[in-house]
């Protein structure tokens, strides 16, 4: 992303007035106080582009976040991405961002699940927490406020991350900007939605299975899961799932996803744990050369699943850019301790959707029914009851075996490059909670077979928009690094961003709009 125009900058300054007016004017008015020219300023930005246009004076933050809204009220009907506003407390905490704080004046939207912030609702997509307001602020979105980011809204997420599709009784649909017929992934669905249509350039997402990185794969995004433990989920919990839970987020621009894990990365107060701190800051990295990587090209699932064609083409175009680059690549295949991982994945998962629950539950004074609970979800919650405390403590250790097993087989190798899923870009209807558990479970099989394993070992990986298939949608390449090594990552992907540009490549509802 580069700075704006001389010409596009007039077209800020120029409707300024309006703008910082916007805030008295009833909702539907918003979008006439802008004028195509800021708009189109503004989607041609990343996080990091708009904040050196407000550091300079060149548009304020008010400027910034009534751009945000109007373009949210533009194209939120037709993508289902943001559920909940919060536009007055947007608007009211104008007075009190930092001007010298490094995003100061961002417009930025966190996701529906997991995170508080305070006086507001976080529903986790559930009707049984949908008027649930926060008594207190998350740690993570502490961090964000320091960074001058200003959160207007929520995005949608399926009921408690449960599916790799956005799609709950409580929001409906969230539809994908670059084909509504498609899924915009899940569970951070809303997030990349609102991404890649242009509402904000960056937006926060979690990931327990795949749910920062389906999401910006299907979305043509950067999607980094960073290392367990790298971001705070504190004050609520140390850990999310027993570790596979994690936050970040997605983006458009490679130099925003390392900003903004230089801003929320380390440790909180009362951790159980964390990983080891970076040697120096991760934008940092995005200029330093990776040198020569040996890279394990995995396209055999560990599960076993049939890998689609159109997941196969973006890998070997991966590799072969790589190779392009100077890098080492070698067929490889996952260590047979791999194959049924999810048995430790599952319980965990479980368990620590069912702790939520029955805490709300306790609140409410009253268990859950048919009207409060997805269908799967309900029968979720009740089965988790038969899950002993053996059990679950024996699925823990399972997947720290996995983290040992994972660590030896990548002394041979620096970094592992996989398909981001056995299948190829998923319609809207192909995943739901509307159904008996079996049905559910056989539904999901051969879905999650790569990402969850990165879950499951704490390692970080990465998903980059690099290939589009024959329909003209996004297929996602996922590389993975050793445990705590984000830095290799990141230098890697700014060497196949140098060479091949996703910037150039948007959704057509973003294309659209900056055309026009």
């Amino acid at each position: 992303m580069t700075d704006a125009p001389d010409a596009t900058r007039r077209d800020f300054i120029r409707t300024g007035a309006m703008l910082a007016a916007a805030a008295l004017m009833p909702p539907g008015a918003v979008a006439a106080a802008t004028s195509r020219g800021a708009m189109r300023d503004y989607l041609s930005q990343d996080a990091t582009g708009l904040a050196a246009l407000v550091k300079r004076g060149e548009v304020s933050a008010a400027e910034l976040l009534e751009l945000a809204i109007a373009r949210a009220e533009a194209v939120n009907p037709a993508i289902n991405a943001v559920c909940l506003q919060h536009y007055d407390e947007a608007r009211a905490a104008l007075q009190s961002i930092d001007p010298k704080a490094p995003l100061a004046g961002v417009p930025f939207l966190l996701k529906d699940l997991g995170v508080q912030l305070k006086g507001t609702v976080t529903s986790n997509g559930s009707r049984f927490f949908a008027n649930r307001v926060a008594t207190h602020t998350s740690t993570v979105v502490q961090r964000y406020q320091a960074a001058g980011l200003n959160i207007f809204g929520k995005t949608a997420s399926p009921e408690f991350g449960q599916l790799p599709n956005t799609i709950s009784t409580l929001w409906g649909r969230t539809l994908n900007p670059w084909n509504p017929e498609y899924s915009a992934g899940g569970s951070s669905g809303g997030a990349a939605a609102a991404v890649a249509a242009g509402i904000v350039p960056v937006a926060h997402a979690t990931d327990g299975g795949g749910s920062i990185r389906f999401p910006a794969a299907l979305c043509g995004l950067v999607g980094l899961k960073p290392t367990r433990a790298r971001t705070p989920l504190g004050p609520d919990r140390s850990e999310g799932w027993a570790g596979l839970s994690c936050g970040h987020v997605v983006s458009r621009s490679l130099r925003d996803t390392a900003l903004l894990l230089d801003l929320t990365q380390g440790p909180e107060p009362g951790a159980a744990y964390w990983p080891p701190a970076p040697a120096g800051l991760y934008v940092g990295e995005l200029e330093r050369e990776p040198g020569r990587l040996r890279i394990a090209v995995v396209t055999q699932s560990p599960l076993g699943s049939p890998v689609h064609q159109d997941c196969l083409d973006a890998v070997r175009k991966a590799a072969d850019l790589c190779r392009s680059l100077g890098h080492e690549l070698h067929e490889a295949a996952l260590p047979d301790s791999f194959v049924r991982y999810t048995d430790n994945f599952g319980p965990l998962a479980l368990v620590g959707v069912s702790l939520q629950i029955r805490d709300r539950a306790r609140e409410l004074g009253r268990e859950p029914g048919a009207d409060d609970l997805e269908r799967v979800v309900l029968a979720l919650y009740q089965q988790s009851a038969r899950v002993g405390a053996v059990d679950y403590e024996a699925a823990r250790q399972g997947i720290q075996r996995l983290g040992f097993a994972m660590s030896r087989f990548m002394q041979d190798f620096d970094v592992l490059l996989m398909p981001i899923s056995p299948r190829p870009p998923w319609k809207v209807e192909d995943f739901t909670l509307d159904l008996p558990l079996d049905e559910f479970y056989a539904s999901m099989t051969g879905c999650s077979d790569f990402t969850a394993l990165y879950n499951c070992t704490g390692q970080p990986a990465i998903t980059l928009p690099l290939h589009l298939n024959a329909a003209g949608m996004p297929v996602g390449t996922m590389f993975g690094a050793r445990y705590g090594d984000e830095a290799t990552l990141l230098r890697l992907a700014a060497q196949l961003e140098r060479v091949a540009p996703w910037a150039r490549t948007m959704s057509p509802l973003l294309a659209q709009a900056l055309a026009g």
